[in-house]
């Protein structure tokens, strides 16, 4: 058996650090994405939610995503009703800025309630 050089045990060790560096940027705005997409879901279910007026359930919206430290602008809410359901859509972006690479993470939150 021959001895793995040096070299490629560092190279190892440095790919492994900079996957831990992503997973440390990423995980955050994915799970503040995930808990705004459940509070979504709780706003249509919500029976006192289906006579709420659009402006005060899109400000509802905006602020929790500004709590969670998420980009969401009152153009990104979109809020449509048919008889007896609600739609929430929020469609937003995360610009990330990474060492030398730029990156703008796409999501989608919503939740429609059923008659």
């Amino acid at each position: 058996m021959t001895a793995v050089p040096r070299w490629r045990i560092a190279a190892g060790i440095a790919v492994l650090v900079a996957m831990a560096g992503l997973l440390g940027v990423f995980t955050p705005i994915y799970f503040h994405n995930l808990q705004l997409q459940n509070f979504v879901g709780g706003l249509t279910q919500a029976v006192d939610s289906q006579h709420s007026p659009d402006a005060q359930l899109r400000a509802q919206i905006l602020q929790r995503a500004h709590t969670l430290g998420l980009p969401v602008t009152e153009d990104n809410v979109q809020i449509s009703r048919s008889p007896g359901t609600l739609r929430i859509d929020v469609r937003y972006l995360v610009p990330v800025q990474l060492p030398g690479y730029a990156v703008n993470l796409h999501f989608y939150p919503g939740a429609g309630s059923r008659p």
